[in-house]
Protein backbone atom coordinates (compact mmCIF):
# COMPACT_ATOMS: atom_id res chain seq x y z
CA UNK A 1 0.00 0.00 0.00
CA UNK A 2 1.71 3.71 -0.96
CA UNK A 3 0.01 6.06 1.13
CA UNK A 4 -0.01 9.70 -0.30
CA UNK A 5 -2.12 11.55 1.77
CA UNK A 6 -0.99 11.07 5.21
CA UNK A 7 -3.89 13.70 6.63
CA UNK A 8 -6.60 11.05 5.41
CA UNK A 9 -5.05 8.24 7.26
CA UNK A 10 -3.96 9.75 10.60
CA UNK A 11 -8.34 10.18 10.71
CA UNK A 12 -8.34 6.63 10.06
CA UNK A 13 -5.93 5.92 12.85
CA UNK A 14 -7.93 8.20 15.53
CA UNK A 15 -10.91 5.65 14.83
CA UNK A 16 -8.98 2.39 15.32
CA UNK A 17 -7.17 3.25 18.76
CA UNK A 18 -5.80 0.15 20.76
CA UNK A 19 -4.85 -1.27 17.11
CA UNK A 20 -1.70 -1.71 15.69
CA UNK A 21 -2.06 1.01 13.57
CA UNK A 22 -2.20 3.78 16.50
CA UNK A 23 0.65 3.08 17.67
CA UNK A 24 2.97 2.57 13.99
CA UNK A 25 0.21 3.65 11.16
CA UNK A 26 2.04 4.96 8.38
CA UNK A 27 5.34 4.75 6.21
CA UNK A 28 5.84 6.52 3.17
CA UNK A 29 8.66 6.72 0.77
CA UNK A 30 12.56 6.87 -0.67
CA UNK A 31 14.57 8.85 -2.09
CA UNK A 32 15.26 8.41 -5.96
CA UNK A 33 19.06 7.83 -5.80
CA UNK A 34 18.18 4.60 -3.36
CA UNK A 35 15.82 3.60 -5.76
CA UNK A 36 13.39 2.05 -2.85
CA UNK A 37 9.34 2.55 -3.05
CA UNK A 38 7.22 3.73 -0.77
CA UNK A 39 6.18 0.90 1.48
CA UNK A 40 4.49 -0.09 4.51
CA UNK A 41 6.81 -0.09 7.40
CA UNK A 42 6.84 -3.97 8.82
CA UNK A 43 5.34 -4.03 12.58
CA UNK A 44 7.88 -5.14 15.37
CA UNK A 45 5.39 -6.98 17.72
CA UNK A 46 7.64 -6.04 20.67
CA UNK A 47 7.37 -2.48 19.61
CA UNK A 48 3.20 -2.68 20.20
CA UNK A 49 2.39 -1.14 23.58
CA UNK A 50 -0.97 -1.39 25.37
CA UNK A 51 -3.68 0.27 24.99
CA UNK A 52 -2.91 1.70 28.95
CA UNK A 53 0.61 2.96 27.39
CA UNK A 54 -0.36 4.49 24.80
CA UNK A 55 -3.12 6.63 26.93
CA UNK A 56 -0.14 7.73 29.56
CA UNK A 57 1.75 9.09 26.96
CA UNK A 58 4.70 6.84 28.00
CA UNK A 59 8.14 6.60 26.07
CA UNK A 60 7.74 4.56 22.74
CA UNK A 61 10.88 2.84 21.55
CA UNK A 62 11.11 2.33 17.97
CA UNK A 63 14.32 -0.20 16.29
CA UNK A 64 15.34 1.85 13.37
CA UNK A 65 18.05 -0.16 12.71
CA UNK A 66 16.19 -1.28 9.62
CA UNK A 67 14.70 1.85 8.33
CA UNK A 68 15.93 2.45 4.89
CA UNK A 69 17.94 5.06 3.29
CA UNK A 70 15.60 8.11 2.84
CA UNK A 71 12.11 6.47 3.82
CA UNK A 72 10.22 7.72 6.28
CA UNK A 73 7.78 6.19 9.44
CA UNK A 74 5.39 7.83 11.29
CA UNK A 75 4.31 6.53 14.96
CA UNK A 76 1.41 8.10 17.45
CA UNK A 77 2.72 9.47 20.81
CA UNK A 78 0.40 11.21 23.47
CA UNK A 79 -1.91 11.95 20.32
CA UNK A 80 1.02 13.44 18.05
CA UNK A 81 2.37 11.91 14.71
CA UNK A 82 5.85 11.63 14.84
CA UNK A 83 8.11 11.41 11.85
CA UNK A 84 10.84 9.75 11.44
CA UNK A 85 13.21 9.64 8.82
CA UNK A 86 16.79 8.04 7.77
CA UNK A 87 18.36 10.94 5.66
CA UNK A 88 20.97 10.02 2.88
CA UNK A 89 24.05 11.51 2.83
CA UNK A 90 23.41 13.35 -0.07
CA UNK A 91 20.36 14.40 1.52
CA UNK A 92 22.11 15.94 4.45
CA UNK A 93 24.30 18.09 2.24
CA UNK A 94 21.31 19.66 0.85
CA UNK A 95 20.22 20.70 4.80
CA UNK A 96 24.19 23.17 4.92
CA UNK A 97 23.37 24.28 0.98
CA UNK A 98 23.22 28.13 0.88
CA UNK A 99 20.90 27.99 -2.06
CA UNK A 100 18.19 26.31 0.60
CA UNK A 101 19.50 28.12 3.73
CA UNK A 102 18.07 31.16 1.60
CA UNK A 103 14.99 30.04 1.52
CA UNK A 104 13.96 29.23 4.36
CA UNK A 105 12.10 31.51 7.31
CA UNK A 106 14.31 30.54 10.59
CA UNK A 107 17.53 28.24 9.26
CA UNK A 108 19.94 28.76 12.21
CA UNK A 109 16.28 27.00 14.48
CA UNK A 110 16.07 30.53 16.62
CA UNK A 111 12.59 29.87 17.94
CA UNK A 112 12.49 27.43 20.26
CA UNK A 113 10.64 24.61 18.45
CA UNK A 114 13.31 22.01 19.33
CA UNK A 115 15.34 20.99 22.59
CA UNK A 116 18.99 22.07 22.82
CA UNK A 117 20.43 18.90 21.91
CA UNK A 118 18.86 19.18 18.56
CA UNK A 119 19.81 22.97 18.75
CA UNK A 120 21.73 22.12 15.22
CA UNK A 121 22.06 22.39 11.36
CA UNK A 122 20.34 18.73 10.98
CA UNK A 123 18.16 19.52 14.27
CA UNK A 124 18.55 16.18 15.75
CA UNK A 125 20.76 13.86 18.15
CA UNK A 126 22.64 11.96 14.62
CA UNK A 127 22.45 13.28 11.65
CA UNK A 128 21.03 10.79 9.32
CA UNK A 129 17.67 10.41 11.55
CA UNK A 130 15.42 13.09 11.83
CA UNK A 131 12.67 13.24 14.42
CA UNK A 132 10.09 15.80 14.39
CA UNK A 133 6.41 16.00 15.05
CA UNK A 134 4.90 16.28 11.87
CA UNK A 135 2.32 18.84 12.70
CA UNK A 136 2.01 21.93 10.48
CA UNK A 137 2.39 24.81 12.66
CA UNK A 138 0.18 26.37 10.60
CA UNK A 139 -2.97 25.16 11.03
CA UNK A 140 -2.31 21.83 12.83
CA UNK A 141 -2.46 19.70 9.14
CA UNK A 142 -0.20 16.70 8.39
CA UNK A 143 2.49 17.49 6.15
CA UNK A 144 3.01 15.05 3.05
CA UNK A 145 6.56 13.79 2.62
CA UNK A 146 8.15 14.76 -0.53
CA UNK A 147 11.73 13.40 -0.59
CA UNK A 148 12.78 13.37 -3.99
CA UNK A 149 14.37 15.82 -5.82
CA UNK A 150 12.43 17.86 -8.30
CA UNK A 151 8.89 15.81 -6.76
CA UNK A 152 6.88 19.24 -5.47
CA UNK A 153 8.32 21.61 -8.11
CA UNK A 154 11.48 22.12 -10.03
CA UNK A 155 14.43 23.31 -7.72
CA UNK A 156 12.88 21.17 -4.34
CA UNK A 157 15.17 19.02 -2.68
CA UNK A 158 13.23 17.34 -0.37
CA UNK A 159 11.22 17.82 2.58
CA UNK A 160 7.31 18.28 3.58
CA UNK A 161 4.40 19.92 1.68
CA UNK A 162 1.34 20.64 4.09
CA UNK A 163 -1.37 20.92 0.71
CA UNK A 164 -3.85 22.98 3.35
CA UNK A 165 -2.55 26.12 2.66
CA UNK A 166 0.89 25.25 0.85
CA UNK A 167 3.68 25.19 3.61
CA UNK A 168 7.31 23.94 3.00
CA UNK A 169 9.18 22.38 5.58
CA UNK A 170 13.38 21.10 4.39
CA UNK A 171 14.00 17.87 5.54
CA UNK A 172 15.30 19.12 8.83
CA UNK A 173 11.35 20.01 9.53
CA UNK A 174 12.96 23.99 8.82
CA UNK A 175 9.75 26.05 7.35
CA UNK A 176 10.56 28.08 4.10
CA UNK A 177 9.62 31.99 4.13
CA UNK A 178 6.37 33.20 2.28
CA UNK A 179 4.22 30.14 3.65
CA UNK A 180 1.47 30.18 5.89
CA UNK A 181 3.04 28.38 8.41
CA UNK A 182 5.17 30.49 11.00
CA UNK A 183 7.54 28.02 12.14
CA UNK A 184 9.83 24.91 11.99
CA UNK A 185 8.43 21.75 12.82
CA UNK A 186 8.97 20.59 16.49
CA UNK A 187 11.01 18.28 17.55
CA UNK A 188 10.04 15.75 20.60
CA UNK A 189 12.20 14.76 23.80
CA UNK A 190 14.12 11.71 22.39
CA UNK A 191 17.27 9.92 22.93
CA UNK A 192 18.78 6.75 21.32
CA UNK A 193 18.44 3.78 24.19
CA UNK A 194 20.80 1.81 21.67
CA UNK A 195 22.69 2.54 18.46
CA UNK A 196 19.79 2.34 16.29
CA UNK A 197 16.70 2.22 18.92
CA UNK A 198 15.09 5.79 19.50
CA UNK A 199 13.07 6.08 22.53
CA UNK A 200 10.51 8.92 22.18
CA UNK A 201 9.72 11.20 24.64
CA UNK A 202 12.63 10.62 27.11
CA UNK A 203 15.68 13.20 27.27
CA UNK A 204 19.13 12.06 26.78
CA UNK A 205 20.76 11.95 30.80
CA UNK A 206 21.46 15.44 32.08
CA UNK A 207 19.10 16.99 29.66
CA UNK A 208 15.54 18.48 30.10
CA UNK A 209 13.36 19.32 27.69
CA UNK A 210 8.89 18.94 27.59
CA UNK A 211 6.93 19.06 24.33
CA UNK A 212 4.65 21.73 25.40
CA UNK A 213 7.80 24.29 26.03
CA UNK A 214 8.16 24.85 21.93
CA UNK A 215 7.10 27.96 20.78
CA UNK A 216 4.32 26.61 18.74
CA UNK A 217 2.74 23.10 18.12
Amino acid sequence: MIVDDLKTDASQAETQKGSRRDFLYIATGAVAAVGVGATIWPLIDQMQPDATTLAAGAPLDLDVGSLAAGQQIIIKWRGHPIFIVNRPADALKTLQDPALVGLLSDPHSLARQQPGYADNWHRSLKPEFAVLVGICTHLGCIPIYKPNKNQLSPGWLGGWFCPCHGSKYDLAGRVFRNVPAPYNLPVPPYRFVTDKTIRIGENPEGQKFELESVTQL
